[in-house]
């Protein structure tokens, strides 16, 4: 059931290590930030850190508890040789920012009362703190003093810090000696490769783990390096798993060149998701003049094996050799590869999880199932848009060490649960260099403008732009994806309105994407480039979004409302005016024939629900929504939804379609407000959390079925079959019935979601291997 933040689990963590978001060489953003392009951004401030006062008594601070981010966590401070909590009090933004930046981050983004990551143990060292935020340590904030509370452990407060870290950022390692478990404070790490075969390789697998302190990178001595702790950092970089390498190639390097070492090492369980969930290591032994050295040792390497989406040799490579097995766990609705909902297979059907006691550690078993790294974030309440279907698991609990989720300890009853709470992740995922190879210029703001690639020409980079033509919606969403800024929330064919043009010639025409490209550069464009519409004027432009709608269509409501309407054609003019009827139906002219011949109708009542995270508008505005005089009304997409009746060997029989004259809300989830409706010209749009109903009785919502003879057929319902309006994920887009038709009544079944089943159960209802062309068939 929804919580603010979590409880926590039996064992909550005992230590922090952290750490910067990672060097944008090495890494993609932090979880739930969506990063501006390089172009945009601007360089840090250095940070100096202010004196503690010499009278302040010297603390350690560690984030603990069930956390779904590894800047999160209940405030755990360590005073007269214990470990214990703070008590939420007057807590404010104010003390949670000295909290941060003593932990070494930037600032505090909130602070969470109640024990949302779960109850700590030992003492309340502090109650009714006050700070200004202006303090060095939070020891220095004014308390009832040391111990003095009447709180309990389940007022412990936590805090969510920034996810960048302090430049330079160095923590008092005074009370080192002191500490068991002390926590590991650096502010950067890497791979560095350095061997020279493996230099310019995408992605870095392999190379020197080094951390950075201060302003130094340091390698790690191996003396007391294990495996557990290669998984943890491979994970961080997104690879699922790590192997062994060259150790003599090592050593003849680590003898030619000096090394500078940091003076500790670390410890990991190998189930973290985040090497700051590990623990602080022997220290190494330290020479005359207390630098550290690795005697009888080397600098640590470590060897990541990537997914098979990043690897070099392509997710196509055994493609003719097998047929892999259809995966127990996907992922939907997200922007970025590695981001989404989670489903998991069960009985043929995909389900949802719900966010009970969901966690890194169990999102990132989920991650490395999936080909990915660990979690860089577990999200909950539907963040990324609701399920449908059945919700299998609950109350999931992953120890880390498990290989699939599914043997994680879990409560297969959902009670209490709904879509939500459905539960989703995001992993971290090796960085290719995409991001760098195409830019947006001249938009009001960095989420939009006309695209621009970096190609090569006559040896030498060039930016360049792209041609517009025929560029839409599913185009434009690999290049939001590419640039890590979210959905396309529009495609722009024409961008000489938009400054910047400087000249640049057109280097990239005719695209055509699938939609799942990693890279502009994937999808399929012309080898020579051209461009009949011109150069830069025609241009191709995004806009990006962090959210997107998600239309899907309620199957049980279709099955339940289908029935056949014999109908005469004089009541069916303003339909067939709009193509809503069967070629054969031009046929009849005459006043005579209208008034004795009949239509044969497949009737039923649709209803679209918006399950995304924002709302869905037309394409159109309403200036250019289109005059309907016979049915007297607006259209604001010409095509909305195509209905099509399919014989079993996948040929069109029957069509219909259905423009939207009308796209309202309806009725809306729990107190979701309406915001569309249609009278009085009004705007039109379906509200997140709210559902339009298109009724039988509606003038096109049908199939003419008049020339369709006796049979066994398929039903199928596309919503936004042109991808007009971008959407969070268009694979539930299409609904598919079974349809018995005898040639007087009509029965339908099965009806269900496309991609809601597994391929097996998929293959078994169409007993086809896809429609085979878009064409009605001749009678």
């Amino acid at each position: 059931m929804e919580r603010p933040l979590g409880s926590c689990l039996g064992g909550c963590l005992a230590v922090l290590i952290l750490l910067p978001s990672l060097s944008l060489a090495q890494y993609d953003g932090w979880p739930n930030q969506l990063q501006y392009p390089e172009y945009f951004q601007q360089p840090a401030p250095e940070y100096h850190r202010p004196q503690v006062p010499s009278d302040v008594v010297k603390i350690q601070l560690r984030l603990a508890g069930q956390k779904r981010k590894h800047n999160e966590g209940r405030v755990e401070v360590y005073y007269n040789g214990q470990w214990g909590t703070v008590c939420d009090d007057d807590f404010s933004i104010h003390a949670a920012h000295v909290v941060c930046r003593e932990l070494g981050y930037v600032e505090a983004r909130s602070w969470a009362a109640s024990s949302s990551y779960g109850k700590g143990e030992g003492p309340i060292w502090l109650d009714n703190v006050y700070c200004t935020g202006s303090e060095a340590t939070l020891a220095a904030c004014s308390s009832n003093g040391w111990g003095v509370t009447d709180c309990k452990h389940t007022e412990d407060v936590g805090v969510v810090c920034s996810e960048k870290r302090i430049p330079g950022f160095k923590f008092d390692n005074s009370l080192i000696n002191q500490i068991e478990n002390l926590n590991i404070q650096v502010e950067d790490v890497r791979i560095r490769p350095v061997l020279s075969a493996l230099r310019h390789r995408t992605p870095v697998t392999e190379g020197y783990v080094e951390v950075k302190v201060g302003k130094a990178w340091k390698q790690i001595c191996d003396k007391h390096w294990t495996a557990k702790n290669s998984h943890v950092v491979c994970g961080m970089f997104g690879f699922p798993g790590e192997k062994t390498y060259n150790t003599k190639a090592y050593k003849m390097l680590s003898t030619r060149r000096k090394k500078r070492y940091w003076p500790y090492s670390m410890n990991c369980t190998g189930t973290e998701a985040h090497i700051s969930s590990c623990n602080l290591g022997p220290q190494v032994s330290q020479d005359p003049v207390k630098n550290a050295t690795c005697e009888n040792g080397q600098p640590v390497v470590v060897s990541c094996v990537p997914g098979q989406v990043f690897s070099s040799d392509g997710p196509s490579r055994f493609r003719k050799a097998y047929k892999p097995e259809q995966p127990l766990v996907r992922l939907r609705g997200g922007a970025q590869v590695g981001e989404g909902r989670v489903e998991v297979l069960k009985n043929g059907e995909w389900g949802t999880v719900c966010d009970d006691n969901w966690d890194l550690v169990s999102a990132s078993v989920v991650c490395r199932e999936l080909g990915f790294g660990t979690a860089k974030e577990a999200i909950t309440g539907s963040q990324l848009g609701q399920g449908i279907g059945p919700i299998h698991l609950n109350e999931v609990q992953c120890t880390g060490t498990e290989k699939s989720i599914i043997e994680c300890k879990l409560n297969t009853e959902s009670q209490g649960c709904n879509h939500e709470e459905d539960a989703g992740v995001r992993c971290n995922i090796p960085t290719m260099g995409f991001q760098k190879k195409v830019r947006l210029n001249g938009g009001r703001n960095p989420y939009e403008g006309r695209v621009e690639v970096l190609t090569e020409r006559n040896g030498s980079l060039v930016w360049g732009t792209v041609c517009g033509q025929n560029w839409g919606i599913v185009e434009a969403m690999v290049v939001c994806r590419q640039l890590g800024l979210g959905f396309a929330s529009n495609a722009f064919q024409e961008t000489w309105y938009w400054h910047g043009n400087d000249g640049n010639k057109v280097v990239m025409s005719g695209v055509k994407c699938s939609g799942t490209e990693l890279s502009l550069a994937h999808c399929h464009h012309d080898e020579d480039v051209f461009c009949p519409q011109g150069a830069v004027q025609f241009g191709a432009g995004v806009a990006c979004s962090e959210t997107a709608p998600d239309l899907v269509l309620n199957a049980e409501m279709v099955q339940q409302t289908t029935y056949l309407e014999e109908r005469p054609m004089s009541m069916l003019l303003c339909a067939r005016e709009e193509n809503c009827l069967a070629a054969s139906a031009a046929l009849v002219q005459s006043d005579e024939e209208l008034a004795r011949h009949y239509r044969r109708l497949l009737r039923f009542s649709s209803q679209i629900h918006n399950n995304g995270q924002s709302d869905f508008r037309p394409k159109n505005g309403r200036h250019a929504w289109i005059w309907h005089d016979c049915h007297r009304h607006y259209h604001s997409m010409e095509v909305f939804t195509h209905y099509d009746l399919l014989n079993l060997n996948g040929t069109k029989v029957a069509e219909g379609h259905k423009a939207s004259f009308c796209l309202e809300d309806t009725e809306c989830e729990g107190d979701i407000q309406k915001s569309y409706e249609c009278a009085n010209f009004g705007e039109q749009g379906i509200t997140m959390g709210c559902w339009d109903m298109y009724r039988h009785d509606i003038d096109c919502q049908w199939i003419d079925i008049t020339d369709v003879p006796p049979g066994e057929y398929l039903f199928q319902v596309v919503i936004n079959p042109n991808y007009e309006v971008p959407e969070s994920d268009f694979s539930n887009n299409i609904m598919k019935c079974r349809c018995r038709y005898d040639g007087h009544r009509i029965w339908m079944y099965n009806c269900h979601i496309g991609g809601s089943l597994s391929e097996e159960t998929e293959q078994k209802f169409e007993q086809f291997s896809g429609l085979l062309n878009n064409q009605l068939s001749t009678q």
